[in-house]
């Protein structure tokens, strides 16, 4: 019975794999990568970036969503701005003008679809940017001469320290600003004596050995600071029992061991399952020998970027786990070249941009460009898309320049990323969730289409939730647009809207002439979960006040002479039929002689429509074409596309503020509606004219999808604009975030503005394919004589 017992377990075990399979292809992870222009801005300028959209698994371009959220946060989580950006081919484009009130500080910038709301939000893109309102005074920075703003963490390897076991521990030392700090320290014991030292190796991470000796026994670090002053933190706390894990690479591969102290603990297989983006790669089962059990994997069964393996015991819970990383071979190469090195103000800089992939091979891409002036206050560089898909977006919390663990094949750099993995290792879902069948349908889906607006019906005195009912969603304008949806069960409403662009006024309202007592709240789209951050204070020394007021003038001389450049936009293209396409009969009322009261105006000139009086009520109905009977039913009445349900209030309407009436005579469709006709009425400012809505319905203003922001650049290609008075101060000289290479090299030009000084040019691109890489260049500008 035992030996059965043993076999079930095994078999158990063998198949969590499978189960990881199946909850990662339910639960297919998406990733976004925002190029922002710049890392640094003043008040009142504009910040403008492009989004990328790739599978979590292989990277590649994924279409799915056609909506990503993007958000610039404050120090306290609170959204300063958000917009609803339309993708399309897995990318889009936005902008954000920063306020002249927005206060001084960094800023985090995230990014995240709908169906990513379904996982933490760790999992949403994150980047920071500087903001500095310079109408406001410069604080000067004091060094911190005290250890009060550093932050000292430790991480045994496989998460325990285990009585008699030796560990590998890492540790990260950073300070307020999230910088780590180059230190060395030493462990003692509860008694004070020394039983191992260390030292960081890079960006205040590091690692060292030693061997707990007694359960439940204090070690602490003793860590010694630049400044020469010291700080004490203590280590995780010894466990008398457990598993310690320990990963050594080979030149073969990786070797993987586990321990434990406790023969009982021993008797038992286990597995050690590894995965990277959630997609299974080894699964071996294991037994230990000598309260020791070791696992080898071969190089070439491992998957580039972040490796996770996790140890089960025989119960299926997870022992402990670890994280390794492997660079990616192949990345997107990206050539690019300018006509010289030098320029003067105002002078043609041509670009010429090729993309390779293996092999030197051209290859298509997708790619966006930014070129801005370096100064003291731009200095940092913002994220590339290659670090940040294979590295940064599958580790938890802030990482300080991740292109460093890109940068070459060394032993330091390789020890480097291995520190990081033991700092920062993190998993995008529970073992619980992986076995647990069925699996809850998720939460949030992809808008596959466009953006959904989403809300919730209930009983107005009672707040329960009303299921079943019908709800219409409008926005009068000249172009009508109605959406409908069914309440769920739980009262939950779905509106499915396309081509909806810019802030508009939306109305929201059930049949009036059914039932009254219905109340509908409508959601906002985004999330309310934010992963933790650690922002200070921004605080900038004296000696930058020369930049920053420099700075100040760019953004007010750009504001003076080029705003009205900076405002306009490219309209989307459109359905410009309404939301019934093209009616089976229009009038233009005024081609007819016009009427004062609207029964006349319906009894006279639209024979398609029959007008009834029942019981003091007006009805109208609609002329079936096809059998040339009248319906028996009331058709659907809308004014500027908002529903009108009691005939009675269509009568009232001015006829004189009605520009056009069509008429649908057949059943119409509409969502799971079935109509019998349609009419519908225009205003000529698509105001809805004089006409109140019914106090039940909700009236809100809501904002649609961004409209696209054209950049503005003066191009100096005449001698008339060579020798204009008006100053050029911009900072930001180009951007275009839809540059598509091909098998040719791709010409780009733009020109320099007044201002001398070192420019970078910034190049992220995708290929089909998922190859994704990044460039920088620089040019000079030379003073004018």
């Amino acid at each position: 019975m035992s030996l059965g017992s043993a076999y079930a377990q095994s078999d158990s075990l063998r198949t969590l794999d499978r189960q990881l399979s199946r909850y990662s292809q339910q639960r297919l992870p998406e990733k976004l990568f925002l190029h922002v222009d710049r890392p640094f801005y003043v008040s009142g300028e504009i910040m403008w970036f492009k989004v990328y959209a790739v599978d979590g698994v292989l990277h590649k371009p994924l279409t799915t969503s056609k909506v990503a959220y993007v958000e610039l946060l404050d120090k306290e989580q609170k959204p300063v701005l958000q917009g609803k950006i339309a993708l399309q081919n897995a990318a889009g484009q936005g902008t954000f003008v920063l306020p002249k009130s927005l206060a001084s500080g960094t800023y985090t910038v995230r990014a995240y679809t709908n169906w990513m709301k379904n996982f933490p939000p760790e999992y949403y893109f994150h980047s920071t940017i500087t903001v500095v309102n310079t109408f406001g005074s410069v604080t000067k920075a004091t060094p911190d001469q005290t250890a009060t703003g550093i932050d000292a963490q430790f991480f045994p390897e496989g998460g325990h320290l285990v009585k008699g076991l030796t560990s590998t521990v890492a540790f990260k030392i950073n300070d307020q600003h999230n910088q780590g700090v180059a230190a060395s320290g030493i462990i003692v014991d509860q008694r004070g004596q020394n039983v191992a030292q260390f030292s960081t190796l890079k960006f205040g991470l590091g690692s060292f050995s030693f061997t707990p000796t007694e359960a439940g026994a204090t070690y602490s670090a003793i860590i010694q600071l630049p400044n020469r002053q010291t700080l004490t933190r203590k280590l995780p706390a010894v466990q008398e029992q457990g598993y310690v894990l320990h990963l050594a690479p080979t030149a073969d591969g990786l070797t993987i061991t586990v321990q434990t102290p406790t023969p009982a603990e021993a008797a038992d297989d286990i597995l050690l399952l590894g995965h990277a983006r959630q997609q299974p790669f080894v699964a071996v089962m294991g037994r230990f020998r000598d309260n020791k059990a070791v696992f080898t994997i071969n190089k070439k069964d491992l998957p580039e970027g972040i490796a996770h393996f996790t140890v089960f015991n025989a119960a299926r819970k997870p022992l402990c786990e670890r994280l390794y990383f492997t660079p990616p071979a192949q990345q997107l190469a990206i050539q690019a070249s300018i006509n010289k090195q030098e320029y003067a103000p105002r002078e043609k800089v041509s670009l010429q941009l090729a993309t390779a992939g293996p092999g030197a091979q051209p290859l298509a891409a997708s790619a966006s460009v930014a070129v801005y002036r370096l100064d003291s206050l731009s200095t940092a560089s913002g994220a590339s898309i290659n670090s940040y898909l294979w590295l940064a977006s599958d580790l938890k919390g802030h990482l300080e320049n991740p292109d460093y663990y890109f940068s070459a094949n060394s032993p330091e750099v390789a020890q480097a990323a291995d520190n990081l993995m033991l700092t920062q290792g993190w998993s995008r879902f529970r073992w619980d969730e992986v076995q647990t069948a069925p699996r809850p349908a998720p939460t949030f889906y992809p808008e596959t289409s466009g953006h959904w607006i989403q809300g919730k019906l209930t009983h107005r005195g009672t707040g329960q939730a009303a299921p079943g009912i019908p709800v219409y969603l409008a926005s009068p304008s000249r172009q009508p647009r109605l959406y409908s949806s069914i309440s769920q069960p739980d009262g939950r409403l779905q509106f499915d809207l396309r081509d909806y662009y810019g802030p508009k006024e939306i109305v929201v309202q059930t049949n009036t002439q059914v039932d009254s007592t219905y109340q509908v709240e409508i959601y906002s789209p985004f999330s309310t979960a934010f992963a933790p951050t650690r922002h200070t204070a921004l605080q900038l020394p004296e000696s930058l006040r020369p930049e920053l007021a420099q700075r100040h003038l760019q953004a007010q001389v750009q504001t003076a002479y080029f705003k009205k450049f900076t405002n306009q936009y490219t309209l989307p293209q459109t359905d410009s039929l309404p939301f019934y396409g093209k009616p089976d009969e229009r009038y233009l009322l005024d081609a007819y002689t016009r009427f004062k009261v609207m029964e006349e105006v319906m009894r006279e000139y639209v024979p398609g429509v029959l007008v009834r009086i029942r019981k003091g009520q007006f009805h109208f109905q609609v002329i079936d074409h096809l059998n040339n009977v009248p319906m028996t039913d009331d058709p659907l009445v809308v004014l500027d596309g908002v529903p009108i349900f009691n005939t009675n209030k269509v009568i009232a309407l001015d006829p004189l503020k009605i520009q056009k009436l069509d008429v649908i005579t057949s059943r119409y469709f509409h969502g799971r509606q079935i109509h019998q006709g349609l009419v519908s009425y225009s205003t000529y400012k698509g105001d809805l004219g004089s006409y109140k809505l019914d106090a039940h319905a909700l009236l809100q203003e809501y904002e649609g999808l961004q409209l696209q922001r054209e950049f503005y650049a003066p191009r100096y290609d005449t001698p008339q604009a060579q020798q204009s008075r008006l100053p050029d101060f911009r900072n930001l000289l180009y951007w275009n975030p839809q540059v598509t290479t091909s098998a040719a090299a791709t010409d780009l030009t733009f020109y320099t503005a007044d201002l001398p000084g070192r420019y970078v040019v910034v190049v992220q691109g995708m290929a089909a394919n998922g190859l994704a890489g990044s460039h920088r260049i620089f040019l000079q500008v030379k003073s004018a004589l």
